[in-house]
């Protein structure tokens, strides 16, 4: 798809309206199309986008994707606790407001996914790449435990959670086969321009991008074959198949094949980000992104179409949009060195280090 043929795709990545938590119970009948057969679903990645047009000066990166559920930064939520455990490894809990919406609620000044999911998601918002969105909230939360996480007897009164993010979806329907969850980075190799599939320079792109933030979790199960609104056609079929990230919380550190689960820094870490080369070999273009133990990218070649691809949507994100990206984040409450002192960062210093590495790429020239 060119990149003018923006009728292709809904306004999906302008956010429309965010789906809900409900609708994913692992005890409803499966729907045709999370029960795809190998085929259907390699014939569904062949044919799938991974990038929608935008009109990136124009995004607000600070209000982040709008729509009906969306949540203004730092806007004050009250919810009711839901006793419920959910996965992963990191602190965060179940909470229904009293409309019956069923929010995941992040939370923590410890946790670094609190602050590295707002600055990936939006930033790949902005640029037009899917994500999940994250919106940072303050949560007061009714017969919840003071941490809950870890401990399950309920606060004498409502604990308030700040900093915290609630994460939505992005609306369509997932796509996946009974024992294939999401996708994995190799398999942007499937996709197929002939067939109506992104072509290399949006998916060499979409690599170079994870690099850029140090998307650390890699698996499968962190990304997803989405159907977008409108798509689904009989049963299992699908016009408008997308691969999206769903969980961008281990960025902006540095990537170690133990990062997801033993490296505290892996998540908005400034010391170990900001330090980090985007290119590990720059005369062949192979950008730097180790591949921690369970994940699927790994210091990704990327054409010369890729990176001006990518280039040229940096490039028109203003110096406003990027304080702005690192400042809803509140980066600037996060450590810069966490596990090791207390000391902080500015958001100036955190843009300044983003734009050093956009011109790593925007600078840079590679040989096919």
């Amino acid at each position: 798809m060119s990149r003018g043929s923006a009728a292709a795709i809904p306004a999906l990545l302008l956010a429309a309206s965010c789906a809900t938590a409900h609708g994913d119970r692992s005890d409803a009948p499966r729907p045709p199309l999370r029960s795809l057969t190998p085929h259907a679903r390699l014939d569904a990645i062949r044919r799938a986008q991974v990038w929608a047009p935008v009109d990136v000066a124009a995004m607000d990166v600070r209000a982040g994707p709008p729509g009906e559920e969306a949540f203004g930064p730092d806007q004050p939520v009250t919810c009711t606790y839901v006793d419920r455990k959910l996965g992963g490894h990191s602190p965060k809990f179940a909470c229904a407001t009293d409309s019956g919406d069923e929010l995941k609620v992040r939370y923590g000044a410890d946790n670094g996914e609190v602050f590295a999911g707002i600055a990936a998601t939006r930033l790949f918002w902005a640029l037009g790449f899917g994500a999940s969105p994250v919106y940072p909230v303050r949560i007061t939360c009714r017969d919840c435990p003071s941490d809950p996480w870890h401990d399950g007897k309920p606060a004498p009164e409502p604990p308030v959670f700040d900093p915290a993010t609630v994460e939505r979806k992005l609306p369509g329907k997932t796509m996946e086969s009974p024992e294939r969850e999401g996708w994995t980075w190799d398999e942007l190799d499937e996709v197929d321009e002939a067939s109506g599939g992104a072509p290399q320079a949006q998916r060499d792109a979409l690599k170079l991008l994870a690099a850029l933030v140090q998307h650390v979790d890699s698996r499968a199960r962190q990304q997803r074959l989405l159907c977008l609104p409108g798509g689904a056609k009989g049963e299992g079929e699908c016009s408008q198949p997308f691969m999206m990230v769903v969980d961008l919380g281990v960025t902006f550190g540095r990537a170690h094949w133990l990062s997801r689960h033993l490296n505290r820094g892996a998540s908005m870490n400034f010391e170990n980000w900001a330090t980090l080369p985007v290119w590990k070999d720059p005369q062949r273009c192979v950008a730097k992104l180790q591949r921690s133990f369970s994940g699927t990218l790994d210091d990704p070649h990327i054409s010369e179409a890729g990176r001006r691809f990518l280039a040229d949507l940096l490039v028109q994100l203003s110096d406003r949009q990027i304080h702005d990206l690192f400042e809803v984040a509140r980066v600037d409450r996060r450590p810069r060195d966490p596990g090791h002192g207390t000391a902080t960062v500015s958001v100036d210093d955190w843009a300044r280090a983003f734009a050093r590495k956009r011109d790593e790429i925007v600078r840079h020239s590679c040989l096919d």
